[in-house]
């Protein structure tokens, strides 16, 4: 039987009285990978950061490993999950080199003077960063990476504790061309790595999903469109229906995924 990573029951979740997210039920298995499709303000970011124990639900229950959130060490579990997401970049230190980074995220901390790193751990950071070939740069500052760079120190550090789950918020955000092309590259690439048990990917354009997605969960309004197989709900009606909009799915000879929107004559 497969493994139950997280399991969502009648989720909700409000802010100042305002509905974000109603009635979510999804459940995650290992070995799925998960594509979060919505436009903004559907409430996907919220749903990522209580997958990765960043936010409480206002109602329903999470468990998340087998145990329930509200009655967890959080702490310890969430060294178990890999999680970025352009709020937690804004969170770290800009002098911090590449490799601290990742490293810390062995203890989920966003600062190296927390806790005692050994040299083997930051010969394993070395490796994530060696893996996405940024290994040149473990000892430059962050703030001096461009875009595409820092997002791949920030990928590098979801992978560093080989996480049960890798939760990316929208990480091809603000990258050009070239940067987005090399990170999708690197995600499919990862995707297809069985050591990682479960990913969930949110993003606006589906130019940028990688190849290998099992799973699609369609927001609107807070509330699911569609949740299931990839292959069943990547469709043209299950997309516009998501994004209230006419739009044409199609896909490269490659694989790649297309959208365009079909606007009345």
């Amino acid at each position: 039987m497969t493994e139950v990573l997280i399991n969502l029951n009648q989720v909700g979740f409000a802010r100042d009285e305002h509905d974000i997210l109603s009635d979510i039920n999804l459940q995650i298995s290992c070995g799925e990978r998960w594509l979060v499709l919505g436009a903004n303000g559907c409430g996907k970011s919220t749903l990522l950061r209580m997958m990765a124990l960043r936010e409480h639900p206002s109602s329903g229950t999470i468990d998340v490993f087998g145990e329930r959130l509200g009655k967890m060490d959080v702490r310890q579990a969430r060294r178990n999950i890999g999680f970025a997401a352009q709020g937690l970049a804004d969170q770290l230190r800009p002098e911090l080199r590449a490799i601290d980074i990742v490293v810390t995220a062995k203890n989920a901390a966003l600062e190296p003077w927390w806790h005692v790193y050994s040299p083997e751990d930051f010969a394993k950071a070395q490796r994530q960063l060696d893996r996405l070939d940024i290994g040149a740069y473990s000892e430059r500052p962050f703030s001096t990476l461009s875009s595409g760079e820092r997002q791949r120190v920030l990928l590098a550090r979801t992978l560093m504790t080989q996480p049960q789950l890798v939760v990316l918020d929208e990480p091809f955000a603000g990258l050009d061309l070239p940067a987005r092309e090399d990170l999708i590259s690197a995600l499919t690439s990862i995707g297809q790595n069985q050591d990682v048990g479960a990913i969930v990917l949110v993003t606006h354009h589906l130019e940028e999903v990688p190849l290998g997605m099992t799973h699609l969960l369609c927001l609107r309004e807070g509330r699911i469109v569609y949740c299931g197989p990839f292959a069943d709900g990547m469709t043209s009606s299950t997309v516009s229906e998501t994004f209230g909009l006419h739009i044409d799915v199609t896909t490269s000879p490659g694989g790649r995924l297309q959208a365009q929107a079909r606007h009345s004559a």
